[in-house]
């Protein structure tokens, strides 16, 4: 007597496990390139602000 299932009872693998996987790496991946933008800018003012100049703000063209 065995307790496995015979081959032609098992089900087909599914793919949602790896799907919704790449889909928290795509968005982690995303959250990380967006942080380092983020953090990016930040060092920049800060690295002015430090080197003592006083028109350190980003001045967004209109």
């Amino acid at each position: 007597m065995s307790l496995e299932p015979e081959p032609e009872e098992q089900e087909p693998s599914s793919r949602r496990g790896s799907l919704v996987a790449m889909l928290v790496i795509v968005a982690i991946m995303l959250g990380v390139l967006y942080l380092t933008r983020v953090l990016s800018g930040v060092s920049r003012t800060q690295d002015c602000v430090m080197a003592g100049r006083q028109n350190c703000a980003p001045i967004n063209p209109g």
